[in-house]
């Protein structure tokens, strides 16, 4: 299908996202966020799909959410436009606000929600500006390189109103409680060395040399690694990171190294290390996930 917001292109096992709107930064919309989803929906149904990067046309990453609405941005209430229209309005005849109606729910927060759940594994090329959703969508992802002439920014609170798309639970998870609230609290825009000492991204690189840092990185993994191994790998990674004790990761990886360890890729991996060759992994994404997978309950909005 063809995007208006987004560019969606595979070569050789990686898939590009790219935001593709550069004659407004690659701002932000109801629409891009449907698209993003869609995306992300495309790559975790393609076994030919071994890595995923992101990055942003133009001379901008992403400037934020698109700001055309004027004051009334944030109200969707007062937005003839709004991009929650389709359910109605969650406000009650007596005037109280139902807080688990879809009408509330944030689309940056869908957009991350929908990334956690990926099965591939992302990263962020960080062309240029990043800031507001810019840069919060990016923290569901999981390594992230920027230009030299990235900037980054948790403007939220400068705009009157709160960081959005889940980054509560990411970026302190990111970065540490300390400098996430630094960030948010001042809401200064910052650039890509201030990100990398505060390890928002793994590394800064010249602009021409950005992208090719970040292929050659997905061409690692998307060669070298099991896709039903790397899948679970990001998923037992990232829900570990909210458990309450080591033993809830021992039950998954005692489970997972059980699965694996009977798999064709498990027989594949040894046998092409002994053998001092690549190795060709058989399993795919699509139809060889262990069976107790997911091993969680999803969450419903409420």
């Amino acid at each position: 299908m063809g995007y208006n917001t987004i560019k969606y292109d595979v070569a050789d096992r990686i898939l590009t996202i790219t935001l593709n709107r550069p004659e407004k930064l690659n701002a932000f919309t109801a629409e891009m966020m449907g698209e993003l989803i869609d995306a992300f929906d495309r790559a975790d149904a393609d076994d030919e799909v071994r890595a995923i990067v992101v990055t942003g046309e133009g001379r901008a990453f992403c400037a934020g959410a698109d700001l055309s609405q004027g004051a009334k941005t944030f109200d969707y209430d007062s937005r003839p436009d709004s991009p929650r229209g389709e359910y109605g309005s969650p406000v009650r005849a007596d005037g109280s606000v139902d807080y688990g109606h879809p009408a509330v729910r944030d689309g940056g927060g869908r957009v991350t929600l929908r990334i956690f759940e990926c099965l591939k594994p992302v990263i962020a090329a960080v062309n240029g500006p990043a800031v507001g959703i810019g840069v919060t969508m990016q923290l569901a992802m999981d390594i992230r390189l920027a230009s030299e002439e990235a900037r980054f920014g948790f403007v939220f609170a400068r705009r009157g109103i709160v960081p959005e798309a889940a980054s509560s639970w990411f970026l302190p998870r990111i970065v540490g409680i300390q400098q996430a609230l630094e960030w948010c609290y001042s809401g200064r825009v910052f650039g890509a060395q201030e990100a990398l000492a505060g390890r928002l991204v793994r590394s800064v690189h010249k602009p021409d040399e950005l992208l090719p840092a970040a292929y050659a990185l997905a061409r690692e993994i998307a060669d070298n690694s099991a896709p039903v191994s790397i899948a679970m790998t990001r998923q037992m990674m990232w829900r570990m990171t909210g458990a309450d004790l080591p033993m809830e990761a021992h039950k998954v990886d005692s489970r997972a190294i059980y699965s694996r360890g009977r798999s064709g890729d498990a027989r594949e991996g040894v046998v092409s290390f002994l053998e001092k060759r690549p190795a060709n992994f058989p399993d795919r994404v699509s139809d060889a996930m262990p069976d107790f997978f997911p091993w969680w309950e999803d969450r419903p909005y409420r």
